[in-house]
């Protein structure tokens, strides 16, 4: 198959968060099993072009438009460890991609609506024709809009759609005049049956319109789908995703086993296997690596070495991820006599206080570190060297960090919320068979539920570490892989094109 992906990200040379992960992996899954993908993404100055191979034009004098006006754009070609990028470059004059920024300018919803409409100018132009057009989130959920209602009317056979909604608490809600400079009259749009805000009836929903537009519509895992449809979660499309949940299906991410992969992780000082079986002797190895990974991190960090667990937290620093629990467990840990690492970033003045103040408050307890920036390779060492990792979640699509401190040794405590709920289960509660159970888990976000479950895996490591060896294996055996995820997609794709 031909399966053309148009997104805001991909890791890992312009990543924000799990979309670019998702987009990246999947791709060169599909890739592997023999299926020709590309992937058009905006020429932003952010992108790291160093890891790109074969950057080259490869359309020239491709014309789109921003409402009256018609702009130059120069589409150009790259590879990235074997996959076909197209990179649109507009020659407009607010420079739309080289604001050093991803997300964030206060013209995002145009920036986004122009990248939109010149994907799909160029598709058209360029005749190209791929088996299915997957998009991504708000910002391109505007492509199928566009294809029914414009390109279809210009004579371009209709492409199967498929939008996967990564967080629903972006919808890219505007004024019709926005939608009028993509070239359609937004106006026509402003109505319940159409694309019309189910909260603010003066706004059109450009999310709502991609799910309305779209054949079929993919959560990034199967509690996530749920959860959108009967809570909050749904963020005011709770009920509009019900009444169109034949066509949502509900498929759990993976992880790119290769790039997180302890055995041959570059960013670690120590590798150590991490896939099952474990006969005696590969098992001792995995514990001493693991330990000497922590030993280094310590080192690093200036933490005492002390027999104490290690735990730690890698995040964006946004409510989302319950940034108020992140900075209570941080005092609680400490109080017990473990160590915290914090590692996140964040682009709120708010949030980035509450951590600067905890490293006035605790900047003589060598115990506790906050690092507050995105530092790739320290996020591994982290991964290696921690003992448990700290997910308290007020939502959580799919969530990738769980998924990678399992492959890494790191038990991860989690809150039982979208994804966290499809790969994280309670050593104590969980209904599964034992032998599946890999972490602990508390329901409610609340502040004293969360010290609780923490207690009970310090509890663990400290008193019986044969469980706790046992509950590491376990979580090493879980694969997390592509492998399933791109099936299920190609399933849907051939279902649909």
């Amino acid at each position: 198959m031909h399966i053309i992906h148009i997104a805001s990200e991909l890791a890992p040379i312009a990543k924000v968060g799990g979309l670019g992960d998702v987009l990246y992996g999947l791709s060169k899954e599909l890739q592997r099993e023999g299926h020709t993908v590309q992937i058009l993404l905006p020429k932003y100055d952010t992108i790291n072009y160093n890891l790109l191979q074969n950057l080259q034009v490869y359309y020239r004098d491709l014309w789109s438009y921003d409402g009256e006006h018609c702009y130059n754009n120069t589409i150009w070609s790259a590879d990235l460890e074997g996959l076909n990028l197209l990179l649109i470059e507009p020659h407009h004059p607010k420079f739309p991609f080289n604001r050093g920024t991803i997300y964030g300018c206060p013209d995002d919803i145009d920036r986004f609506f122009y990248f939109s409409r010149t994907c799909m100018e160029f598709l058209f132009k360029a005749n190209l024709r791929p088996d299915v057009i997957h998009v991504h989130d708000w910002q391109t959920a505007l492509v199928p809009l566009l294809q029914q209602d414009m390109y279809k009317n210009l004579g371009w056979q209709p492409i199967k759609t498929v939008l996967t909604l990564h967080n629903l608490e972006h919808q890219g809600k505007c004024f019709p005049h926005h939608l009028t400079r993509s070239g359609l009259r937004g106006e026509d749009y402003l109505f319940p049956d159409k694309l019309q805000d189910l909260q603010n009836k003066d706004l059109v929903n450009i999310l709502k319109g991609g799910i309305l537009y779209s054949d079929i519509v993919t959560t990034v895992s199967p509690s996530y789908k749920k959860e959108i449809t009967s809570s909050k979660e749904g963020f005011g499309l709770q009920d509009f995703l019900k009444q169109n949940q034949n066509r949502l299906h509900g498929i759990l991410n993976g992880i790119d086993e290769h790039f997180w992969n302890p055995e041959i992780d570059k960013h670690l000082p120590i590798s150590f296997p991490a896939h099952p079986p474990f006969p005696k002797e590969k098992w001792e190895l995995t514990q001493k690596n693991k330990e000497l990974n922590k030993e280094t991190l310590r080192t690093q960090l200036g933490l005492p070495q002390q027999k104490t667990p290690l735990i730690a937290c890698v995040s964006r620093l946004v409510e989302q991820k319950g940034v108020f629990l992140i900075a209570h467990a941080f005092k609680h840990i400490l109080s017990t006599g473990a160590q915290c690492v914090i590692l996140g970033s964040s682009s709120s003045k708010e949030i980035l206080k509450i951590f600067l103040d905890l490293q006035t408050e605790y900047k003589s307890n060598t115990n506790g570190k906050i690092i507050l920036e995105y530092n790739e390779s320290l996020s591994h060492q982290i991964y290696a060297g921690s003992d448990m990792l700290l997910i308290p979640s007020l939502f959580e699509p799919c969530g990738l960090t769980q998924m990678i401190a399992l492959r890494y040794g790191s038990i991860p405590i989690v809150r039982k919320t979208g994804g966290l709920s499809d790969t994280v289960f309670d050593i104590d509660t969980a209904s599964c068979k034992a032998s599946d159970r890999n972490g602990f888990t508390f329901e409610k976000p609340e502040e004293k539920e969360f010290s609780t479950t923490i207690d009970r895996a310090i509890k663990l490591w400290k008193e019986d570490p044969k469980a706790w060896q046992k509950l590491m294996q376990q979580g090493f055996t879980k694969d997390f892989s592509w492998e399933q995820a791109a099936q299920e997609y190609l399933n849907i794709y051939k279902a649909n094109a």
